[in-house]
């Protein structure tokens, strides 16, 4: 692991951080805000998923978590959301390829050899914090916005002893409904919509899987809520299934990271709260 830049703030450190991946074959970059903390201590960490387009940088820019963070004493780690390099196969449109990992493991040639950002998320990029960064790693959770948001929910409920928090900003709460899922899981995993169900939360809550409490926040002014993000199926599964959720619905708010900032330090604050020792 090589670090690219520290710089003080909020009382703690952030830095950026780059590693060759086994996972993805491809060097990786990600962000880790260290609130200060005694020596030996162990902190909280909190990971967060980004969204189309995005890298580790548009969060740990525009995001206005340290302050937060340091209040909670909580560890933010934001990765990438896919694997990048000349070598890397890539796709025309802004929704699929390079920036749009949609947090699988892609089944399909060419994107099965290095698109496989579920495996880095779960196994590959928490074994390595945990051996340079002073997380604890029993207390755990986990947040994003938008097709991160998905991989917060689907990563969240496929391991629940694992992330005792789980959160999410704009999610893409359906791939298997929606134009942005179909598209990427498509050419992700194949046609077959029964390999997809595990990389769809409302498909998850439905064959199963649980969450002790949720919290959601979606712009009312967002323009693909109805189209791609489709809160209302979320908000139907969860009641089926008894899941204890929060889904908060702002006027005016739209998908932007003026959205996210507004909702962050609620966020930070209803995690750390579940992240106590």
């Amino acid at each position: 692991m090589e670090q690219v830049s520290t710089n003080r703030s909020h009382g703690g450190t952030q830095g950026v951080y780059t590693h060759q991946s086994a996972t993805t074959g491809t060097p990786m970059t990600f962000s880790v805000f260290v609130p200060d903390h005694e020596p030996g201590q162990r902190l909280p960490v909190l990971w967060y998923l980004s969204g189309l387009t995005c890298t580790h940088a548009n969060v740990t820019e525009k995001g206005e978590y340290r302050a937060a963070c340091a209040r909670a004493g909580v560890i933010f780690i934001a990765p990438d959301t896919s694997p990048r390099g000349d070598d890397v196969p890539d796709d025309a449109a802004y929704d699929f390829g390079k920036g749009a990992g949609f947090y699988v493991d892609a089944t399909q040639e060419p994107w099965s050899a290095q698109f496989r950002m579920r495996s880095y998320i779960e196994q590959e990029l928490p074994a390595l914090v945990a051996q340079h960064f002073p997380v604890d790693m029993d207390r755990q959770g986990i947040t994003g916005h938008s097709m991160g948001g998905h991989g917060a929910l689907t990563i969240g409920l496929r391991n629940p002893d694992r992330f005792r928090s789980v959160s999410a900003f704009s999610p893409i709460v359906s791939p298997l409904n929606c134009p942005w899922g179909n598209k990427a899981l498509t050419g992700y995993l194949g046609p077959d919509k029964a390999a997809w169900r595990e990389y769809d939360a409302c498909a998850l809550i439905e064959d199963g899987a649980r969450l002790p409490a949720l919290l959601v926040d979606q712009g009312e002014a967002d323009n693909f809520l109805h189209e791609q993000l489709k809160t209302g199926l979320l908000v139907m599964a969860c009641r089926k299934a008894g899941i204890p959720a929060t889904i908060r619905m702002h006027p005016g708010y739209d998908h932007s990271y003026y959205f996210i900032s507004s909702f962050m330090a609620d966020h930070v604050a209803w995690h750390a709260e579940r992240l106590k020792a």
